[in-house]
């Protein structure tokens, strides 16, 4: 844990490099001291077909960041700023910026190979 998807306009992937934004999350979050393993984090990006937000036509990121219930107000306010900052550093010029954090409440099943 955790895991970060990041909804965005489409066609940022054509002016953005979204691949820089998603490693950069994954080594924040992966030298994190209150993530034990490295392979348990999960950072993409999802590009919305369409999309509408306010009144007039703006790009948009939206990062929903899902953690295991458990953490501090604190922690987690910590860990929201982190995905909202490497948001910004990489996502400068994009109109609205957001991040919601959840709690990923059992039953939470995985499958890997």
């Amino acid at each position: 844990m955790p895991h970060v998807a990041i909804e965005h306009s489409k066609d940022l992937d054509a002016t953005h490099d979204l691949q820089a934004l998603c490693d950069d999350l994954w080594e924040k979050f992966a030298a994190h001291a209150l993530v034990k393993s490295s392979d348990t984090v999960r950072i993409r990006t999802i590009a919305a077909t369409a999309s509408r937000i306010g009144v007039e036509e703006q790009t948009f990121a939206h990062a929903t960041l899902l953690l295991i219930p458990g953490r501090d107000e604190a922690t987690r306010a910590e860990l929201a700023q982190m995905v909202m900052d490497a948001l910004q550093a990489h996502l400068p010029d994009v109109g609205s910026l957001t991040v919601r954090l959840t709690d990923l409440n059992p039953p939470y099943l995985k499958r890997m190979l």
